[in-house]
């Protein structure tokens, strides 16, 4: 069967109930698609309009009344807000593989008066309340997602013809209470947590969603070498010089144990001085290959700048005190050092294989965000190479 795209945004009211995570944990682990883009985006009325117009379909196996109150939802909760014009965060995520819509479609659920389940994203998280006189009290479906191929192609190409527009990394979305000031941070979901399709990645999202800040910007990436070099550059240097006492202890205790003699403290200084720069050089090695599938010294010059074979999640949190509390759930670097509750200490390995990576400055998160480029729009790169 043909690779399909389909897709499902996640609302405005589901992001700001930080729900964010368990759809992303089951749609990864549930649907047996592949997750090949995601994106922000921050609707004008003119993308909402035009989305809404395409709600109503004979071929969706909802009823005609449930497709008028997604149609009047989209109208109302997806368009800017009507008192100060700020516009709504909405996540767009795009999956491919054989069969994607109806697997996708499958994951999502039907929204229905007669749902008592949690089977599906839509039991779970979206709510349809009838008051005795039969009108409609509440209605929330958590999430949207095509019900046909053909429908899934005609609304893609409505998102991608705004993704410049109206997606990206957001601009004024956030609140700010008198005397707030914002900051921004990035998070990376590493790659070990992409290596078979699992619910790690969301739970990880959950996680972060204790500190309240917002997510404005997100993207599906796959870092090439000259990027892995150059994120982990401030790395090196400390992996070459700051660690010759470990080095040097290592050193000694080998030699020692192999050849049987011992070694004074002036030879292990010097086994530190020595071997400390070839030890720090492939460490860094390693780190690049881990993030990007491929060490400098394995890819050829004119292959650097293109996309390596591992995948991770870039999000960018936004916030009063973003970097710091990001970094308190995040925990150190070292797993067995991080406190319970911790990302690090519930999902990480080691000190290379730990979870996810969390700006540690300001200044550094600029500069993270900047070679990470989370604003480029791969969203629409993947439906003109499906759809032409």
């Amino acid at each position: 069967m043909p690779q399909e795209l389909s897709y499902v945004i996640i609302t405005p009211y589901s992001l700001h109930k930080s729900r964010t995570g368990g759809i992303i944990s089951r749609l990864i682990a549930r649907t047996g698609v592949e997750l090949v883009a995601a994106r922000m985006f921050a609707p004008s009325q003119e993308l909402v309009n035009e989305y809404a117009d395409q709600i109503i379909s004979a071929d969706d196996p909802q009823d005609r009344k449930i497709q008028e109150m997604l149609r009047d939802y989209i109208l109302q909760n997806f368009a800017p807000d009507p008192k100060t014009g700020r516009r709504r965060r909405v996540m767009m995520l795009l999956f491919q593989g054989e069969d994607a819509v109806r697997r996708t479609r499958s994951v999502v659920g039907h929204i229905s008066l007669n749902r008592r389940s949690g089977e599906t994203i839509r039991d779970t998280y979206g709510d349809l309340i009838v008051g005795d006189d039969g009108q409609v009290r509440y209605f929330e479906p958590a999430v949207l997602a095509a019900p046909t191929r053909e429908e899934a192609e005609s609304k893609l190409k409505v998102w991608a013809k705004y993704s410049d527009t109206d997606g990206g990394v957001l601009e004024n979305v956030i609140a700010y209470q008198p005397g707030e000031t914002g900051q921004r941070t990035l998070v990376l979901i590493k790659p070990e947590n992409f290596r078979f399709p699992t619910g790690r990645p969301g739970n990880m999202i959950d996680f972060f969603s204790r500190t309240g800040l917002f997510i404005v910007g997100v993207k599906l990436h796959r870092m090439s070498v000259s990027q892995a070099i150059e994120f982990y550059g401030p790395v090196r240097e400390v992996l070459r010089t700051k660690l010759k006492d470990m080095v040097a202890a290592r050193a000694k205790a080998a030699i020692e144990r192999e050849m049987g003699f011992k070694i004074g403290p002036e030879e292990e200084r010097q086994l530190g001085a020595v071997l400390s720069p070839a030890f720090g050089d492939n460490q860094f090695e390693n780190i690049v290959r881990f993030m990007s599938g491929r060490a400098p010294s394995e890819c050829p010059p004119d292959e650097m700048n293109k996309p390596g074979s591992e995948k991770c999640i870039a999000l960018v949190y936004e916030g009063v005190d973003a970097v710091r509390k990001i970094r308190d759930v995040l925990g150190p670097t070292d797993p067995s050092k991080a406190p319970p509750g911790s990302i690090r200490r519930e999902f990480g390995q080691s000190v290379m294989i730990n979870a996810a990576h969390a700006s540690d400055s300001p200044e550094n998160a600029e500069r993270e965000m900047k070679i990470v480029q989370v604003g480029e729009n791969l969203f629409r790169q993947v439906i003109e190479q499906v759809y032409g």
